[in-house]
């Protein structure tokens, strides 16, 4: 109870500390979703035009879901230029503030993004992609991206463990990786003869809120976080911040 009281007293704090710098990170927010969502619903449109399974929107998925977790500020922008995280980090561990609540903090942050960047990501898809409101109910696109963002969360806690242990390189380096295997996933999935974009919205339409695949996600994100979380602790009690 505790790491929760000292997790959100930290989350307060950012909220109530430089207006400006909030209002650049909600604005940015804004933009980067706003252009995500209209490149996807611009290539759900095309693939159902043209009547082919593009790789592109599977791609999309798999490689920028798990970012809508990601808080887009200053110190974000700057990771690689001054390994701002790290930074971040020794300025925590100077301060009476167990590891424990700073990865709680960070989990809160994740969830907190998901909500609005998920809801701004896949409300503009879904308002843009003209074929895909055609083909799913409200709640059926609803269980879609309920899908995807358990897809998104079980991603997260890989991202968070680069995040806490490596230097702003080093995470930049990592995240491209992850980047070219989501595009090898995605081709993978297209050469077998699947489209994940397709099967995702499949499942959801016929299951609705009983789907077993959103809730597998979902409690694979759960799993997945909780489990990182857990190692990022054990490593970070070894790591020199200096």
């Amino acid at each position: 109870m505790q790491t929760w009281k000292d997790s959100w007293f930290m989350i307060r704090g950012d909220l109530r500390g430089d207006k400006i710098r909030l209002l650049f990170t909600l604005l940015f927010s804004i933009v980067f979703m706003t252009y995500l969502a209209g490149l996807m619903g611009l290539l759900v449109n095309e693939s159902a035009d043209t009547h082919q399974r593009s790789v592109l929107p599977d791609y999309l998925l798999l490689a920028i879901v798990p970012f809508l977790g990601v808080v887009y500020s200053r110190r974000a922008m700057k990771y690689w230029s001054s390994d701002s995280y790290t930074k971040m980090l020794a300025y925590l561990r100077s301060m009476p503030i167990p590891l424990k609540a700073v990865l709680c903090k960070r989990k809160l942050q994740s969830v907190i993004c998901f909500a609005l960047n998920g809801a701004l990501f896949f409300g503009l898809v879904y308002a843009l992609a003209g074929h895909l409101r055609a083909s799913i109910s409200p709640l059926g696109y609803v269980v879609f991206s309920f899908t995807w963002i358990g897809y998104g969360l079980a991603v997260t806690g890989l991202y968070i463990f680069i995040e806490f242990l490596y230097s702003g390189k080093a995470y930049f380096w990592l995240l491209l990786l992850l980047m070219l295997i989501a595009l090898g996933a995605a081709m993978l999935v297209k050469l077998s003869g699947g489209n994940l974009l397709s099967y995702s919205l499949a499942c959801s339409k016929e299951w609705g809120l009983l789907s077993p695949l959103m809730w597998g996600t979902l409690l694979a994100g759960t799993v997945s976080v909780q489990l990182f979380s857990k190692w990022t602790i054990v490593r970070l009690k070894s790591r020199d911040l200096v």
